[in-house]
């Protein structure tokens, strides 16, 4: 029995030797010499990102694996990405150059509401002033002080003024942002209808 089992493991060991030594794989790269190496043992960490050849027994080459992109070519495959990404979006939301129109429509729809009621705050805070300084100006010709309150009204309405016109500004810039995205996206939509005609 001891012996059967003995003929078998050498029958084992005799069938799988030869399969491994079938099996080396020879690595071929440069070094930092720029020598060309070939090794059995593989590619130095120092050297790996260059890329190699991975050659059998005979010398042909069975994987040629490429050098580690460059800063450049990596920042390049993010952009191709986020692209690609945009362009899906772009596609799942408009069908037409006519949905862009529409879309861009509507925003400026929106944002001219906000300007609305912006600039019409605006002008009301204007008159609001007006008529405060208005009353600051009859009590001081009467010879009588201003009172407290009624300056702090009037310095609470050029406040709410400045706010006004700063949200002003903001949303005539939000309107050529706009402008300038729905531009693009309309051309982009464009060229990618083109592309799947």
């Amino acid at each position: 029995m001891l012996r059967n089992a003995l003929t078998c493991c050498s029958l084992l060991v005799s069938v799988w030797l030869p399969a491994t030594a079938a099996a080396v794989e020879l690595y071929r790269y440069v070094d930092e010499k720029g020598v060309t190496v070939l090794s059995r043992q593989g590619v130095p960490p120092e050297v790996i990102g260059k890329g190699y050849d991975v050659l059998n027994e005979q010398g042909r080459v069975i994987r040629v694996v490429p050098p580690a992109p460059t800063a450049e070519e990596l920042e390049k495959l993010k952009a191709d990405k986020a692209r690609a990404r945009s362009d899906e979006q772009l596609l799942r939301l408009y069908s037409t150059p006519e949905d862009v129109e529409r879309a861009r429509e509507r925003k400026f729809a929106e944002i001219d509401g906000l300007l609305s009621i912006a600039r019409g705050n605006l002008q009301g805070s204007i008159t609001q002033q007006g008529n405060l300084q208005a009353q600051a100006a009859d009590h001081e010709r009467s010879g009588r002080e201003v009172p407290a309150n009624l300056l702090q009204q009037i310095e609470t309405q050029k406040l709410e003024q400045k706010r006004l016109n700063i949200d002003i500004e903001r949303y005539e810039a939000a309107r050529q942002e706009a402008e300038k995205s729905f531009t693009a996206d309309r051309e982009r939509l464009g060229e990618l209808l083109q592309q799947i005609r």
